[in-house]
């Protein structure tokens, strides 16, 4: 039977241009733009000088023209003087426009760097609910998008469509002045044209734009999905597999690219059409006045230049438009990510926690992930200061659960959850949590050196707190054993040490935190019988000073533990010591017995 697994990925899709609030974007990026109020001011007054000169230009290349014309020009005075004017201008017009680009290029890296900043700041305050259901690889993508973007909304708003808009009026103008009405009346509808159908077609475009932006991020997930469980793809001989399902992604992505490309030509020729026609009505007008006597050569060649100098930036007005579409859609969503508030927040004005006992309460607490599925119900217990409690129950019983609403991943729908009397919700999250160091059971370490992943634990620990660490959690055997010693890089998610040895650099970080409150959620399951028992007596070593929860799947773990509570699904069951629950013939006896029996 053909396999058809299928694995869905969240998708980011590009919202309609008249649902995006432009206004509202432009007043989210201007604070940016004022942090380098002088530079705007800079890049504002180049960008009018370039106009001028623009504008003047083909009004030198007539007077070159027209001296050399008539009789005037045997005498190479004047039609020099032209030609070194109109050479001045033509230098003065790029040099203006360079450096009205370098001076405001510090506005836009500031403002790329600074919104990207501010959106991976966001990520981390969200809550863990967000990031277990995230896809990396698409959030990955819109930020990438979302800040290039930025940067090309800031020059092409400003530096392309603006320019242009303002050349046309004074073009129409100056053409309206200088000669008949039809030269005006030709150039405005020809441009009204070109725009209107631009913006027709693109519109049209969108459709095939959006696919390909949606099959992009599908694809860049779909990738680094499978790169990051690259062992459970060789487990299963499933290379194949995943090369294949990344070749549909690519081949839907490749056939979106060829429609847009298509329609990108159709964009392309009809402009050209327009642009063709209008040249050619306004040279005829041109040409025909020449002959009739009532224009010189050199009008001639100047209605040319201004109708060149209008249509060339117009040329890209398709491009322009469908890529400040993009951008803003890009820029969109990605504050989108900012718009998101977390679930878990502190209240206002909320104290730093203090702690002076490190005592730990659940006080009837009930939580569940989702409505219909309850994980805790009417939960109680303390942990006294300095005490050693170990929470046990056969999986899914909510053992894990406890460790996350003590962090404060998530918040209890009734109950209270204190420490020192002080309820977790209503102190700075950031204060709790400096307070409390978890060892998780899936350790997870940085693509970084072992010191360096250490050393996490806290960045400013002098060296010889981290070799103390490291002493403590008897890595000491094992880094001497390396050819580089603390200077080996662990790997992607730390795939290059054992898992035993990936929980030792663990504790070690945790250790080197040196917090109040420890919980060990199976800390030491990955680790061997020997690993287990030289780690076990260190902690129990550094317990002494700490209030410590152990969530422990081997119970032989956690038998000098100075209370044990037995959660079956979400209810606290037993409660006591170990030989006391042995004694008790209950739901640890039965545990007990079977791991024995399986040992």
């Amino acid at each position: 039977m053909k396999s058809n697994i299928k694995r869905s990925y969240g998708q980011h899709p590009i919202k309609p241009f008249k649902d995006i609030a432009f206004w509202a974007l432009l007043k989210t990026l201007w604070p940016y733009l004022l942090i380098h109020k002088a530079r705007v001011v800079i890049a504002m007054l180049c960008l009018v000088g370039a106009i001028g000169v623009s504008v003047a230009m083909p009004w030198a290349l007539k007077g070159l023209v027209d001296a050399l014309d008539n009789d005037m020009g045997k005498a190479l005075v004047i039609p020099l003087g032209f030609v070194l004017l109109y050479g001045g201008m033509r230098f003065g017009s790029v040099f203006l426009d360079e450096l009205r680009d370098s001076v405001f290029s510090r506005v836009t890296e500031s403002a790329m760097r600074k919104v990207g900043l501010e959106v991976f700041a966001h990520l981390h305050r969200l809550e863990l609910d967000f990031h277990l259901s995230r896809q990396t690889g698409g959030i990955s993508r819109d930020i990438d998008r979302g800040t290039n973007g930025i940067n090309f909304m800031m020059r092409f708003m400003v530096f392309n469509i603006l320019p242009t808009l303002v050349q046309l009026g004074i073009i129409i103008v100056i053409l309206l002045w200088a000669f008949n009405i039809w030269f005006s009346l030709i150039t405005l509808a020809c441009v009204v044209s070109y725009i209107v159908f631009s913006v027709i077609t693109t519109e049209w475009r969108t459709g095939f734009v959006k696919e390909a932006n949606r099959l992009d991020s599908q694809s860049s997930t779909r990738a680094i999905d499978s790169l990051l469980n690259y062992e459970t793809v060789k487990y299963f001989n499933n290379e194949a597999f995943e090369t294949e399902q990344y070749n549909v992604n690519l081949q839907a992505w490749e056939q979106a690219r060829v429609n847009n490309r298509l329609s990108l030509a159709l964009l392309n020729s009809g402009q050209a059409l327009i642009i063709g026609v209008g040249l050619t009505a306004l040279m005829y007008l041109a040409a025909q006045g020449v002959v009739d006597g009532t224009m010189t050569l050199g009008d001639l060649v100047m209605v040319n230049a201004y109708l060149l100098q209008l249509f060339i930036p117009l040329g890209a007005l398709g491009f322009i438009y469908r890529e400040i579409r993009r951008a803003m859609s890009d820029v969109e969503n990605m504050f989108d990510l900012l718009k998101r508030q977390p679930a878990v927040l502190d209240v206002v004005q909320a104290p730093a926690l203090q702690v002076t006992q490190a005592a730990v309460e659940f006080v009837k607490v009930d939580f569940a992930y989702q409505p219909e599925r309850p994980i805790l119900k009417n939960l109680s217990f303390k942990v006294a200061p300095g005490h050693k409690v170990a929470i046990v129950g056969p999986s899914g019983s909510g053992k894990s659960t406890i460790g996350r609403l003590l962090f404060r991943f998530y918040d209890v729908q009734s109950g209270r959850i204190l420490i020192d009397q002080q309820p977790v919700d209503q102190v700075q999250q950031l204060s709790l949590r400096q307070q409390i160091g978890v060892v998780p059971q899936d350790t997870v370490l940085f693509n970084d050196t072992i010191w360096n992943n250490i050393a996490y634990g806290r960045p400013d620990a002098s060296d010889e707190e981290v070799w103390q660490a490291i002493e403590m959690a008897h890595l000491r055997a094992f880094i001497g054993s390396l050819p580089k010693g603390v200077e080996t890089l662990v790997g992607e998610r730390g795939l290059k040490v054992s898992g035993g040895e990936k929980q030792r650099i663990a504790i070690a970080r945790v250790l080197l935190k040196n917090p109040p409150i420890l919980l060990f959620d199976e800390a030491t399951s990955a680790l061997d019988s020997v690993a287990e028992r030289s780690i076990l007596q260190a902690l129990a070593e550094i317990a002494k000073q700490r209030t410590t929860l152990v969530i422990a799947h081997r119970l032989s773990t956690i038998v000098d533990a100075d209370d044990i509570l037995v959660i079956d699904q979400g209810e606290l069951v037993e409660q006591g010591t170990h030989q006391q629950l042995l004694a008790a013939q209950g739901h640890y006896a039965r545990l007990w017995y079977m791991q024995q029996q399986q040992d």
